[in-house]
């Protein structure tokens, strides 16, 4: 029980950095901005209320953290944007210099509709289209991993140094709360899919995966800044997550595992001449870290979209039908609302404990010995 304790000082807290940086990397650039022109032209000048783009705002990932708006005046948090062009080498401002999309910065420009709707576009002199500049900005999903990872640290930190204060006696404060969910992960999904002597090899990943992926899921569920983010609905995070149970699997696979693969035990006609199991075999493992990655995508992402479905129910029917209509509906849209976001507390655990057990069953098949 020590050891488990300790063990969270070190390797979680590389685990946890490993993940932010690798998911800094990977994270796409928005797809539509927080706050656009089109949104605030469909407010001024159109009597229909556009849903669509309305929830697609909201659940994408952006250069900017919109907090609120109000008679057409939007209150954002800019976020640095990093660009590199082969015209003007590496750029780095923040995101208020597009004033919302509405301005052009350094040739740079945020669009909003067209072919490259969502991307920074790079102009000529003439304001002319040159082309799209590598984007590697600070974005959203960005931040929102970098604060979970810190909020990860202060709850392990804290919870690694009650455990080496309190050696021997019962787990008190957030120690009592954290360490069944540690004891759980060990001997629930660890052992049984890994096997006893092996399980230690990949526990801290596992319990990494597992809190990182739980936290975030919660974070996302809070509807204000700094939390809200939805990190683990950004299919960009989850490659990333997915991509490292595909490297932890691939490396420590035994020669067992890959002979299973290559040359499994059925009968010569499924491997001569067409190698169909082989390629039944090579095709499972590339499909298992998709799966992974789509799964807790699509699950958090549809909470997201749900709930924001509900809430623009409002602004449709006073649209439509003026403001009484959208005031009848408002306590039926707040009601489902919030019955989908507890539902999503409950998803937040099982999507975890799933993306965790599947990883760990991974781990067991690439490292288990011939019978």
């Amino acid at each position: 029980m020590a050891k488990l304790r300790f063990m969270l000082t070190g390797r979680l807290k590389l685990f946890a950095f490993l993940f932010v940086f690798a998911t800094a990397g990977f994270t796409s650039p928005q797809i539509f901005a927080e706050d656009s022109p089109q949104s605030e032209a469909a407010e001024t000048h159109e009597k229909s209320f556009d849903a669509g783009k309305f929830v697609l705002e909201h659940v994408s990932d952006a250069h900017e953290w919109h907090i609120l708006s109000y008679n057409h005046h939007h209150v954002s948090i800019p976020l640095p944007v990093i660009l590199y062009s082969k015209n003007s080498g590496l750029n780095a401002f923040w995101s208020s210099k597009f004033h919302h999309g509405t301005e052009t910065y350094r040739n740079f420009r945020l669009e909003h509709e067209g072919e490259h709707e969502g991307k920074i576009i790079e102009l000529n002199d003439q304001g002319e289209f040159v082309g799209i500049p590598l984007d590697i900005s600070i974005t959203k999903t960005v931040v929102g991993a970098l604060v979970s990872v810190i909020v990860i640290l202060l709850i392990f930190l804290n919870v690694a140094k009650t455990a080496k204060q309190r050696t021997g006696q019962a787990p008190t404060g957030i120690q009592s709360f954290m360490e069944p969910l540690i004891i759980f992960i060990r001997d629930e999904v660890a052992i049984p899919a890994i096997g006893k002597d092996k399980s230690d090899k990949f526990l801290p990943f596992l319990l990494t995966l597992f809190f990182f992926i739980l936290i975030n899921n919660f974070l996302g569920l809070i509807p204000i800044f700094p939390f809200g983010a939805n990190v683990t609905g950004n299919i960009a995070v989850t490659m990333v997550l997915a991509l490292f149970t595909f490297a932890m699997t691939t490396i420590s696979g035994n020669k067992h595992y890959w002979k299973e693969i290559f040359n499994p035990d059925v009968p010569w006609w499924l491997k001569f001449p067409i190698p169909l199991m082989p390629i039944v075999e090579l095709s499972g493992v590339i499909t298992k870290p998709f799966v992974l990655m789509v799964r807790l995508f699509a699950n958090m992402m549809a909470g997201h979209l749900i709930v924001t479905v509900f809430v623009s129910l409002i602004f449709i029917f006073s649209s439509l039908n003026g403001p009484i209509a959208g005031g009848i509906v408002s306590p039926i849209s707040v009601a489902f609302s919030v019955f989908i976001l507890l539902l999503d507390v409950l998803v937040s655990f099982i999507q975890a404990y799933v993306f965790t057990l599947l990883s760990a069953l991974y781990f067991g098949m690439a490292t288990s010995d011939h019978h």
